[in-house]
Parts: structure tokens; C-alpha cells; sequence
């Protein structure tokens, strides 16, 4: 059993309970583009602090509090670097290859559905 992470809301405390609703509100101004409808639940991380969306596919989504709406967070898969596609992006330079291929890959889809 993973002490770290639960979906139980019965062990979220009253703030993790406040960013959690506002993870649900912000659903109604749309997901993440590139994160799928299936099966999604919150999430809370007990060592960060971090509440956020997942899914079937164990994609993150978190809420900005400045534009009210879900962004997705991602994890590089060779470094686990952690954060939003802009955020990483500044560490982009210093970056293992794997990293920097998942970066392109990112950055693809988004002008995909950009472009439509």
C-alpha cells in the first residue's frame, strides 16, 4: 500500500478538501487537451502536499489559480523531472535526451491539436 498518495477523501484535511473542489469547478472550463476523460479521480500526495486530476492513463492535471483552469503536470521519464510543459521547458538545455525526445513529443501533439 502506497502511504504517499491517496484518492480517500476522508484523508484529505480541510485544505487538500478546499483544492480539490476547485480541481472539480475548473473541470467545467475544460481539460488539459492532451489529458484523456477516462476514469478520473483526485489525487493527494501526503509528502508534497499536491491535490490534483488523474486518469485510467495516470496523467496529472492541476489547477492555476491565476487563469482558473487545469494544466497538465508531466514527469520526464528518464530524469523524473516534474512540472508544467513551460516549466520543464526551461530546464529543456540541461536535460537527458530521453528527456528532451519527451519534451518534442509534447510539444508536437500540442501543435496537432493546435493546428487541428
Amino acid at each position: 500500500m502506497n502511504e504517499t498518495y491517496t484518492e480517500d477523501l476522508g484523508q484529505f484535511g480541510s485544505r487538500e478538501l478546499k483544492e480539490a473542489s476547485k480541481l472539480i469547478l475548473a473541470i467545467d472550463n475544460g481539460l488539459p487537451d492532451d489529458f484523456y476523460n477516462d476514469d478520473i479521480k483526485i489525487g493527494f500526495n501526503k509528502v508534497s502536499g499536491y491535490v490534483f486530476l488523474t486518469n485510467a492513463d495516470l496523467q496529472v492535471a492541476m489547477y492555476d489559480s491565476e487563469s482558473d483552469e487545469l494544466y497538465s503536470h508531466y514527469s520526464t521519464p528518464y530524469e523524473g523531472k516534474e512540472g508544467s510543459y513551460e516549466e520543464l521547458l526551461q530546464e529543456y538545455d540541461d536535460m537527458h535526451p530521453e528527456d528532451q525526445e519527451f519534451m518534442n513529443e509534447i510539444k508536437q501533439y500540442n501543435r496537432e491539436v493546435t493546428n487541428g
